[in-house]
């Protein structure tokens, strides 16, 4: 979403967001569908439907509608990552040099361990979130980015404990 001009608004059950893109009207039907996607995206068009209390064509529709606005983006399943072997987690802040912050972040986000990268304000520049199986693939990873053309610093924090993780806020 654009990061200027943004208004929201919100009156009897519907959520409109403008913005200078596209606008984008999510009423009480749609917010129905993306809860219950994200709860559980195998859900079939007819399962939809009825858990929403809508016929299957109005559940086909409005999901295309979602899919074509950029509401929604794909479809995937949530992963326990420590089950996979991915048994560090760390947050990495960085600093980048000579207004090369985009050109920087595009292209820590190719690296594959990369779950995140947030740019923000602040003291630093950018917030990486990666995973890793063991300590060898994080410091290779560390020093990959110090040996990135302008990133002048970085500060790694592993973190201990997840307390939560969970992206679906609808």
């Amino acid at each position: 979403m654009n990061k200027t001009n943004v208004q929201k608004s919100v009156s009897k059950g519907k959520v409109k967001t403008k913005s200078t893109k596209k606008e984008e009207a999510l009423n009480d039907v749609d917010i129905k569908i993306l809860k219950a996607l994200t709860s559980d995206a195998r859900l079939s068009s007819r399962q939809l439907a009825k858990h929403c209390g809508i016929s299957t064509s109005t559940a086909l529709s409005r999901i295309k509608k979602l899919e074509e606005n950029g509401i929604i983006k794909g479809y995937t399943a949530l992963l326990d990552h420590e089950k996979l072997g991915y048994a560090l987690t760390v947050v990495s802040e960085i600093t980048v040099s000579k207004g090369r912050l985009l050109e920087v972040e595009s292209e820590i986000a190719k690296l594959p361990n990369v779950c995140c990268v947030y740019d923000v304000t602040g003291l630093i520049d950018a917030i990486i979130i990666a995973k890793f199986k063991n300590r060898e693939e994080l410091s290779k990873f560390a020093k990959r980015l110090l040996a990135m053309p302008y990133v002048e610093r970085t500060n790694t924090h592993v973190v201990l404990t997840t307390i939560k993780e969970d992206f679906r806020l609808i």
